[in-house]
């Protein structure tokens, strides 16, 4: 497994990494038993970078409770990467920032990672009540505290990276990045490299559509977050079937899954970024990991943009739930 340097701060993580909030939440029902050798299998491969959140159990540290366990034999080969930055407390889903909150969060998820530090510890989600600075101070206390080790955004744009980042270094960026999202490229990647912040993109496969492995929204079950999403509704869902099955094609001529073409073409877009897939399956685990090794042309990077030169057809989330993240 390869790997890369994400930002200036010195955090080094292999090239892909690996998302675990499937394991818990938004893509159905999920086992236990199968996220924990999924996640095992990973570091097995060389994955060295896991992302969970205080969000993906809904408070109760579910999700990194799963992701302790999971790596507790290997935990200083790893890696682990929770958020703060919600309102657990009652619905509907809030923000809260504030320093108080910031530290019991910390602490909870030190409690249920097994650990005595974060590696990388993200404010999720902006929160309009607590200016950035402040939320930088905290973690820039716990890091001198030794509970975190570095400091990451996610879900924010240029005005907010350089507000926060004046007052705690910022390693990372978690924002959504692939072939169906493109809207980091334009204003957001380039202040990254400028202030030498990396990039880890989530849902980089769109959610499984880029896998070419998909149903209309109507076949997904209610708690599968495809079923609403606007990428498998109506036309934008013909539109992207469409897109996926010519990069398929194109898959197909390399000996190489939609998927790893995918994962490829993100890998090509710098050195600096370091995507994290999720997935419950080992299978399509092995699948991915082999996207580090999959070379692509001028050419084949030509063909893939004029596939889908802008992106996908649909939002990727709702526009009540875009309106909640800031992205000045």
């Amino acid at each position: 497994m390869q790997h890369r340097d994400l930002g200036s701060q010195g955090l080094r993580v292999s090239a892909l990494g690996l998302g675990t909030m499937g394991m818990s939440m938004a893509y159905g029902a999920s086992n236990d038993d199968e996220g924990i050798a999924t996640i095992r299998r990973a570091h097995e491969l060389g994955i060295d970078f896991f992302d969970t959140a205080e969000l993906y159990g809904a408070g109760t540290g579910g999700n990194e409770i799963l992701l302790g366990k999971a790596v507790e034999d290997f935990r200083d080969e790893v890696v682990l990467a929770t958020k703060f930055g919600f309102d657990m407390t009652a619905p509907p889903l809030g923000c809260d920032s504030r320093p108080e909150n910031i530290r019991k969060v910390a602490e909870n998820s030190l409690r249920y990672l097994r650990s005595d530090h974060i590696d990388l510890f993200y404010q999720h989600i902006s929160d309009p009540a607590v200016p950035v600075e402040e939320v930088a101070g905290v973690v820039g206390e716990l890091i001198a505290e030794g509970k975190v080790k570095y400091f990451g955004l996610s879900n924010v744009g240029p005005r907010y990276i350089r507000r926060a980042h004046a007052v705690t270094p910022v390693s990372v960026l978690q924002y959504e990045y692939s072939l169906f999202e493109r809207e980091v490229e334009e204003e957001i990647l380039p202040v990254l490299r400028e202030l030498g912040i990396g990039l880890v993109p989530y849902s980089p496969l769109g959610r499984g559509f880029l896998t070419g492995r998909v149903k209309p929204a109507s076949e997904y079950p209610a708690d599968d977050m495809r079923s609403w999403d606007e990428r498998w509704q109506g036309e934008n869902y013909t539109y992207n079937l469409h897109a996926t099955e010519q990069l398929k094609n194109l898959a197909d001529t390399k000996g190489i899954t939609t998927a790893q073409l995918a994962l490829a073409w993100l890998l090509a877009q710098g050195e600096d970024i370091a995507p994290i897939p999720g997935t419950r399956s080992t299978k399509r685990l092995e699948e991915n990991a082999g996207a580090v090794d999959v070379q692509l042309s001028a050419d084949d990077l030509a063909r893939i943009t004029e596939i889908l030169p802008h992106g996908s057809a649909g939002g990727r989330y709702p526009a009540a739930m875009l309106s909640s993240f800031t992205t000045d």
